[in-house]
């Protein structure tokens, strides 16, 4: 059995309708296609696809943040949120039991210009860890999305001049770390150990992607008992239409 995933933070689904995201949803052929800061609300937009369910996770904020997974494979069951009130009305997690793993999108919380955010960050970062290590005990796990954490130096282009600032502070790294080490595999650096200079993420500004000044905080995580299931672990940097880049995952059994 081979299964292809993919997980785009596509910064308005709306706006990347505009910019080609049906053909790229056609061309990249995913069996889960997810989805995060979607910025909609339900009824805002009819986007169906010929042999996908779809199931959505609304902020209650309109035009913010906001999860969806499309799938050609029919879940046990569906979550939305991770059932702490605390953090479920963000729109942020949408979580599909299949047969043999669960399958969690999340579009993580930004810390935001002066850390603002970043006590809530670190809460967020202790339950959603509980939270996937609950599922983990129950059957292995596959988690996408924009985490909002370059991990490593090798993961952005300026590291020393970003340090400290929202996704590269040593709080939001040690979180990473820590989930990983609590039972999680990187897929891309588990294949790409040493790859540089591929990024998921610009800024609009400064002509950031045309110098490919990026970052990579969107990623596939999988329960160490899934690591030998890795087939491939892609970056689709060819790929426009939002901030961000699709990132794909392929696991064989």
């Amino acid at each position: 059995m081979t299964l292809k995933f993919i997980s785009w933070n596509v910064n308005g689904l709306r706006a990347c309708v505009g910019k080609d995201f049906e053909q790229t949803f056609k061309a990249l052929d995913a069996d889960f296609f997810c989805l995060q800061e979607t910025k909609m609300q339900a009824g805002q937009l009819d986007l169906a696809f010929p042999g996908y369910d779809s199931y959505w996770n609304y902020a209650d904020k309109k035009g913010y943040s906001g999860t969806a997974i499309y799938t050609r494979h029919k879940p046990l069951a569906v979550t939305r949120g991770m059932g702490i009130d605390e953090h479920d009305h963000e729109g942020r997690i949408v979580t599909l039991e299949m047969d043999n793993f669960f399958l969690v999108t999340v579009y993580t919380p930004n810390s935001q210009d002066g850390l603002r955010r970043l006590d809530y960050r670190m809460h967020w970062e202790e339950d959603f860890r509980r939270y996937l290590l609950a599922l983990d005990a129950r059957k292995p796990v596959v988690v996408c999305g924009d985490l909002n954490v370059a991990h490593h130096e090798i993961d952005l282009k300026n590291p020393k001049s970003n340090r400290q600032n929202a996704g590269f502070t040593d709080q939001e790294r040690e979180k990473m770390t820590t989930l990983l080490q609590a039972g999680f595999t990187d897929t891309f650096r588990h294949l790409h150990p040493d790859a540089e200079g591929i990024y998921s993420w610009w800024s609009y500004r400064f002509q950031a992607r045309q110098k490919n000044a990026g970052w990579r905080i969107d990623y596939f995580l999988v329960s160490d008992r899934l690591a030998p299931h890795i087939h491939t672990a892609a970056i689709h940097t060819e790929i426009f239409g939002s901030d961000h880049c699709p990132v794909e995952l392929v696991l064989t059994w």
